[in-house]
């Protein structure tokens, strides 16, 4: 297969079908022919275009992830954390039918030759793209609506909280009470040498249970149960 062959006809289909897999919602998967995304995918690699074909898929998702960003932009900050998880959850699910007929591509290319692999590099283009870009807009909304109860759906908060820890670990740092909801584990285990400031916390917090009306229990009943 010469390089024209491949840009004129195996390149135009196979960006066809990861245009569709990009934008459609997964119960319409069904209408793609995977068979044939599989078979273009792998004569490309047997004819040596590997690295031309890696290029222009992930060039061609850069440009996907691109406008999905821009549209983010637009979204008021009372829609917003409903519409970024719309947008994660979307291209994850596209990323479970792309990187599967991709296979050929990732054992013989990605994998052999860049010592990478084709899902964590695709999960890194949304980070770079999307996430990066609005996460300093998206994490203020997530702890406030943390805060509210049921102002955001449960499992739409569990969705975006842990989709961006699978994204970049490191961003739980940038709200370690809200992610401990959500990942285990966020907070350094106790150390002893802390122990007196926990039971200080505690104790505080304590206080200001019972300075809000929350009472430790009914001490009147314990007395009777003592007396008795």
């Amino acid at each position: 297969m010469a390089v024209e062959d491949y840009k004129k006809n195996h390149w135009p289909n196979l960006e066809k079908v990861i245009d569709r897999l990009l934008v459609q919602n997964p119960t319409d998967h069904s209408s793609v022919s995977y068979a044939q995304i599989y078979s273009y995918v792998y004569k490309c690699v047997c004819q040596q275009h590997s690295e031309l074909l890696y290029n222009d898929l992930t060039s061609k998702v850069t440009s996907h992830l691109q406008q999905v960003s821009f549209y983010l932009q637009e979204v008021p900050p009372a829609d917003f954390i409903e519409n970024f998880n719309m947008v994660l959850t979307q291209y994850m699910a596209s990323l479970q039918c792309i990187v599967p007929v991709f296979v050929y591509l990732n054992k013989f290319y990605i994998e052999s030759k860049l010592n990478r692999d084709l899902n964590k590099d695709l999960m890194n283009l949304f980070a770079d793209q999307v996430a990066e870009k609005h996460v300093h807009t998206l994490m203020p909304l997530l702890v406030k609506a943390h805060s509210m109860p049921f102002e955001v759906q449960p499992s739409t908060m569990a969705s975006v909280v842990k989709g961006l820890y699978n994204l970049r670990p490191e961003w739980a740092q940038l709200a370690p009470a809200l992610f401990s909801g959500f990942i285990p584990q966020i907070h350094p285990p106790a150390v002893e040498s802390h122990l007196s400031d926990y039971a200080a916390h505690d104790q505080k917090l304590q206080m200001e249970l019972s300075m809000n009306g929350f009472s430790r229990g009914d001490q009147s009943r314990k007395r009777a149960i003592e007396d008795s």
